[in-house]
């Protein structure tokens, strides 16, 4: 695999993007220059993913997407293709850089009024509104947009889709479905998140000539997920070490017939590169678990007496509670002890759930154990248990799913995954990051008892719970796309020796 940095992997909002673009240009650069350059990548992209395409029609807005466009169709017309320009404004309306490539066309436009998309075209370039639209699209433009969708014609979108938004993924009113969308510099939240995820087609990545060292300036704290963002502890073992190196991992089990989860969890933890592993589990649950356990050790806990005596070997130092577990007072005690004795913890499922007439004390008990070394706790929900803990925050339309989950991990002093095709993974601290790899094929039962033992052995072996949560996030989904179609959650966990192998060719920094 080629290495990829964390600073390749960062995603700008709307508001960072134009101070890129802001600090390019008190640099030295003209605008009108950044303008060209993404032109010339927006044309370059076309020839080369649709090089019989010759009628092509563009759609211009009334800012700088659209002189990105005006560009774009001037480049497209030097290459021996037909363009017509159809312009939400007149020419002679635009301000600026915008105004400039305008008058630089020389070629045939129309008003978009006059927009068929079923009038011969063997292409549209969407360049109507970027990421930085922010009101509702209407009128002319949520009508071209809208004839697009209804007809089979490829797009290619310049930035983002129009009517998505950059910031959150939303539409914005009607909204464009590209096939292929060009954005500058770096990504946006909006490429990532759903449903703008799926509307952007592939996306390309243009340099355009912003610096490296304006990326710094800006500092952005939200990211692609990705290796650049963690190491994996278990792809590069000591040749000395020994299993208690990599860690300890443990797993709570739930009653006999509800033993299934923690052994896929159990599993995917050993799998995941923890040294050890043990399945902490009710008497009555003993034999079940050892009738399909071998290198996966087993002790009893009825109660929190036996945990308390279980917390004794230091050794154990991260912990799965929730999945198969059972909602009530013994997920909750259990959860405050092993957090009170100083250990990290991956609560999910039904540990999740058996906070939710009380999270306040869950969030104190996260807070209360925090180090300098950050959070020791690991929540994994999807959209219904998120829900439970934080009612206010996923009923509230105006927040992002990356808000939500930043927001939601500053009041519980949690690392959070807040799970999906779009899974978002967000550190008390402001630091968040958007999956990116996967497969439709995780969606199937017991698919989140594997990402919870995945995140688990990070843990165990001393990942800082925000990388360890990324890495488990990446590893999980990487796992599915090896595997391909048919995964059931039994699949994914013998799936991850050829993710640590991938993960050990990176090359280091």
């Amino acid at each position: 695999m080629t290495k990829i940095a964390a600073h390749d992997l960062a995603l700008l909002d709307p508001v960072q993007m134009a101070e890129a673009d802001r600090l390019t240009i008190a640099g030295g650069m003209a605008g009108i220059a950044l303008m060209e350059r993404a032109a010339a990548a927006v044309a370059g992209a076309i020839r080369r993913s649709f090089p019989k395409a010759r009628r092509i029609a563009v759609l211009a807005g009334p800012g700088n997407n659209g002189g990105d466009a005006w560009a774009a169709a001037r480049l497209l017309s030097e290459a021996g293709c037909e363009p017509t320009v159809y312009s939400l404004v007149a020419p002679d309306t635009l301000n600026g850089d915008a105004a400039l490539a305008a008058a630089g066309y020389g070629g045939p436009w129309q008003k978009l009024e006059a927009f068929a998309p079923d009038a011969g075209f063997d292409l549209v370039v969407d360049g109507l509104f970027g990421a930085g639209l922010a009101r509702p699209v209407e009128g002319e433009a949520a009508r071209a947009i809208a004839a697009v969708n209804a007809v089979q014609i490829p797009v290619v979108a310049i930035d983002l889709p129009s009517g998505i938004s950059g910031a959150s993924g939303e539409p914005l009113g009607t909204a464009l479905r590209a096939d292929l969308t060009v954005t500058f510099f770096r990504r946006k939240p909006g490429h990532l998140l759903e449903p703008g995820r799926s509307a952007c087609g592939r996306v390309v990545v243009a340099d355009i000539g912003i610096s490296d060292a304006v990326l710094e300036m800006i500092a952005p704290r939200v990211f692609a997920n990705g290796p650049g963002l963690f190491r994996n502890p278990a792809t590069s073992p000591r040749d000395a070490g020994h299993k208690y190196d990599r860690g300890h991992a443990v797993v709570f089990s739930g009653g006999m017939a509800r033993t299934g989860a923690a052994r896929l969890a159990a599993m995917a933890a050993l799998r995941g590169g923890a040294g050890l592993v043990t399945v902490y589990a009710p008497g009555a649950a003993l034999m079940a678990h050892a009738a399909h356990l071998t290198a996966i050790m087993l002790e009893r806990c009825n109660d929190a007496a036996d945990l308390d005596a279980l917390l004794s070997d230091a050794r154990t130092n991260a912990f799965v509670l929730g999945p198969g577990f059972g909602i009530g007072e013994d997920a909750r005690c259990y959860a405050r002890t092993v957090l009170a004795a100083g250990r990290r913890l991956v609560l999910d499922a039904d540990g999740i759930t058996s906070f939710q007439d009380e999270p306040e004390t869950l969030f104190a008990a996260a807070k209360a154990a925090a180090s300098d070394d950050g959070t020791p706790l690991v929540l994994t929900p999807h959209a219904g248990e998120f829900k439970r803990l934080f009612p206010d925050l996923a009923s509230d339309e105006s927040l992002s799913k990356l808000e939500r989950t930043r927001s939601a991990a500053r009041r519980a002093g949690a690392v959070i995954i807040l799970k999906g095709r779009d899974t978002v993974i967000a550190a008390p601290d402001g630091r968040a990051a958007i999956n990116a790899n996967g497969t439709p094929w995780l969606a199937t039962a017991g698919s989140g008892d594997v990402l919870s033992g995945i995140v688990a052995a990070q843990l165990a072996q001393g990942a800082p719970s925000f990388e360890a949560a990324c890495a488990g996030v990446w590893m999980h989904a990487r796992a599915a796309e090896h595997f391909g179609p048919g995964l059931i959650a039994e699949d994914l966990a013998p799936m991850l020796p050829r993710v640590h192998a991938e993960l050990a060719a990176v090359p280091s920094a």
